[in-house]
């Protein structure tokens, strides 16, 4: 039996990478999903890809007009919205001395607002249905520990994991169950990025932070997306309807909490 049958489901920066693996993920298991991204073309050619079951939704998590015309598009197309997932993310790194008030706006706009109020506006269209839902929030190792050349990024995901605990003991008592999933290491673009901007600022050859990193993961690799897929899918479930505002790690052993 497929475990998301009949569920209609939204997933942030979908249109590639961690996303993209939830969205295929749920597909398999029934659900109808809205690759929402900021790169419409992007998300467009990623649903057609994943089929009849996928289909692209503009979203830029960062303005309140486009994650309400996001939410109004599911619902129009899908008829309600059972699952959110907000992936969509940003990454910066640099010496503290060195940290702009321009970098600090945009990570915080993205990361902690665009989650905080996509979460608000998934929350609120489940409240008018009235039959509860799930909403998983991407958090991140870095939440959970301090990285001395990358102190906004981490201090957003942990801000993530502070909304996740708090908005998931207000919004349990309607049937929401908030919960997240911290990842350690996953491979794909955007660890090409960071660790371009690692080979900088440590003044490593590219592909050596990354190395580095792989190699310190107890389980002995990068992880997927596919890796993350099998929590993203238990965390929409029925399967998880008891647990709130928890965030579970999912990162090859990297840390424990």
């Amino acid at each position: 039996m497929a475990r998301l049958g009949g569920k209609s489901a939204l997933i942030t920066g979908a249109a590639r990478g961690i996303g993209r693996g939830f969205a295929q993920a749920y597909i398999r298991e029934g659900a109808t999903v809205a690759v929402a991204d900021i790169d419409l073309t992007a998300a467009q050619a990623t649903a057609s890809e994943l089929g009849d079951a996928a289909y692209a939704v503009h979203l830029d998590v960062s303005d309140q007009d486009s994650i309400d015309a996001a939410i109004s598009a599911v619902v129009t197309k899908a008829g309600k919205l059972d699952i959110l997932v907000n992936n969509a993310a940003l990454f910066d790194a640099a010496e503290t001395v060195d940290i702009t008030r321009a970098s600090y706006d945009k990570l915080y706009a993205v990361n902690v607002a665009g989650t905080l109020f996509t979460m608000q506006a998934a929350a609120k269209q489940m409240l008018d249905q009235g039959h509860g839902g799930k909403i998983i929030n991407m958090a991140s190792q870095a939440g959970r520990r301090g990285e001395g050349l990358v102190l906004v990024y981490c201090s957003t995901k942990a801000a993530v994991i502070s909304m996740t605990q708090s908005a998931g003991l207000n919004l349990i008592k309607h049937g929401i169950n908030v919960n997240a999933i911290a990842p350690g290491v996953v491979d794909g673009e955007h660890w090409e990025h960071v660790d371009s901007m690692f080979a900088k600022l440590e003044n490593k050859k590219p592909g050596q932070k990354k190395a580095e990193v792989s190699a310190s993961v107890p389980a002995g690799r990068f992880a997927t997306p596919d890796d993350l897929t099998g929590m993203a899918v238990f965390l929409a479930s029925a399967e998880s309807d008891y647990i709130v505002s928890q965030t579970y790690n999912v990162d090859g052993g990297q840390w424990m909490s």
